[in-house]
């Protein structure tokens, strides 16, 4: 298969069994992304939404996501944007910077998470336990 060049937004509760290609699959109430990699390698690519994670902007028509989609387990490996629904392809990154990537990206998600375990629901829960 060949590469996508545009995403179309499409607002779902789940994702179908067989995603199509071109859809960006959008769930706001399990706050996750899904669609085919653009690269046409057919692997179903998720993106969580969440602040350590993606974030989506929609226009009205149009989806962005960021950061970018680094598809660094697939065999593809794939790198590229999704900037109002167009595929904006990326560099390729080396091993290393795939690594140093990892470590960030776990680093700002377990302090996300440490951040919210502290937050006021938290200490209440944490005072009402016996």
């Amino acid at each position: 298969m060949s590469a996508v060049a545009f995403l179309r937004p499409e607002f779902v509760e789940s994702f179908p069994p067989v995603m199509e290609r071109g859809v960006l699959y959008i769930s706001i109430l399990y706050a996750t992304c899904g669609h085919l990699c653009a690269c046409g390698c057919g692997q179903e690519v998720i993106t969580p939404l969440s602040p350590p994670q993606w974030a989506l902007t929609y226009d009205g028509q149009n989806v962005s996501l960021s950061p970018s989609i680094g598809n660094w387990g697939l065999p593809c490996r794939s790198h590229y944007w999704i900037r109002e629904g167009a595929v904006r392809w990326s560099r390729r990154y080396t091993a290393r910077e795939i690594a140093d990537n990892r470590v960030r990206d776990h680093k700002a998600l377990q302090e996300h998470i440490s951040e919210h375990a502290r937050g006021p629901i938290a200490r209440l829960y944490r005072r009402l336990r016996p």
